[in-house]
């Protein structure tokens, strides 16, 4: 069965970066961490959330990807970025990335973000991701994430 559009642009980011075929499409939605996790019987600290800030003096996308049992603490990331940080609203997250607030991915997006990585992540030996669409999501390992990211790793929460 083909995975939805916006999921297969994730499968086709991974397949480039060597990543081969990953993305699952799930029965259930996962758009929370918790119900990623539920859906895929895993800890909630696994899913790495996909989410996007708006830079206030610059107007650029900021993209933490964060420990889905965190929450993050926008000074540690605003101090990170050198600049104050706001919730972007979906608009601007589908402009920024093209995708949805739901399946916003680490990778895949229309242009390139500022990416910010918990650096609680590193403590898993496998992580989930969301693929593009709230019912698809894909595995990988913390080291992986880095590579294909290009994030900087930190403390967010």
């Amino acid at each position: 069965m083909p995975l939805k559009p916006s999921a297969q642009r994730v499968q086709d980011a991974l397949t480039e970066r060597g990543l081969g075929e990953r993305v699952q499409e799930l029965t259930a939605t996962a758009r929370s961490a918790a119900e990623a996790a539920a859906a895929l019987g895993c800890q909630v600290g696994q899913i790495a959330k996909s989410l996007v800030f708006r830079a206030r003096t610059t107007g650029r996308a900021v993209l933490v990807i964060a420990c889905g049992s965190n929450r993050v603490d926008l000074a540690k990331v605003e101090a990170l970025v050198g600049e104050p940080l706001d919730k972007a609203d979906p608009e601007f997250v589908r402009e920024q990335t093209g995708f949805a607030i739901g399946g916003i991915p680490p990778l895949g997006h229309d242009r390139p973000l500022v990416t910010v990585i918990d650096e609680d992540l590193l403590g898993f030996e496998r992580l989930w991701a969301a693929a593009g669409h709230p019912s698809a999501v894909f595995p990988l390992t913390p080291a992986e994430l880095v590579a294909v990211t290009g994030g900087q790793v930190a403390r967010t929460a």
